[in-house]
């Protein structure tokens, strides 16, 4: 099968939706994970990238998902009290079609929704999506420092690939060591499963939190 970049469009799961980001969605989007806790581990270039405000985050969105090479989506909770609710963005992209390689990344969730089926389910939606799509390899990735980030990306059963060192500039100016993993498509059936096992644990909908102090 020839790799092929997929068009937009929502991928639609038990707990959450996927959409194609548009500028409608930045103020939710930035209600969901314009805090601290959430750039603390590394997203966004780290706790100096954290936007002051919507403005800040419109302008930070419009270049970090950089949507006219990747395919940012919008997470959206499915059903109960808070049906439609933005909790997150992932996207797919850094698309090499003759390598078959893509890459899973920029995600974040609301806090809110830690711990819960939500990152299972996305990655089971995105990763079906890039092998569906003919790509044999793709790569998930995280700051060396964001410990959380790189424990829920061995928990989905990436493969930890090594580290990058002085791979990219943090917001704060210093170096950041990127943790590699990656999931290639012939272990995508034992990941499936394993994430198909993990969402069983929960039944749906997904419940928020409580609201942050």
């Amino acid at each position: 099968m020839v790799a092929r970049i997929p068009e937009p469009a929502p991928l639609i799961g038990s707990f959450i939706r996927l959409d194609p980001m548009v500028p409608d969605d930045y103020p939710a989007l930035f209600e969901a994970i314009g805090h601290p806790e959430v750039f603390a581990g590394g997203y966004g270039g780290g706790p100096a990238g954290l936007p002051a405000d919507l403005d800040g985050f419109a302008r930070f969105a419009a270049s970090y998902f950089a949507q006219d090479t990747n395919q940012s989506f919008t997470i959206r909770l499915i059903g109960g009290d808070a049906d439609g609710t933005i909790v997150g963005t992932s996207t797919l992209g850094d698309f090499d079609e003759a390598s078959e390689h893509a890459h899973i990344g920029w995600t974040a969730y609301d806090p809110r929704v830690w711990g819960t089926a939500v990152n299972a389910e996305a990655k089971l939606l995105l990763l079906g999506l890039a092998f569906d799509s003919g790509f044999g390899r793709v790569k998930i990735q995280a700051d060396e420092r964001n410990e959380r980030s790189r424990a829920a990306i061995a928990k989905i059963g990436a493969t930890f690939e090594g580290l990058i060192r002085r791979d990219k500039r943090r917001a704060d100016g210093t170096w950041r060591t990127t943790a590699l993993f990656s999931v290639i498509v012939e272990e995508w059936p034992t990941v499936r499963a394993g994430l198909q096992q993990r969402m069983a644990r929960f039944d749906p909908p997904v419940e928020l939190r409580p609201t942050r102090a």
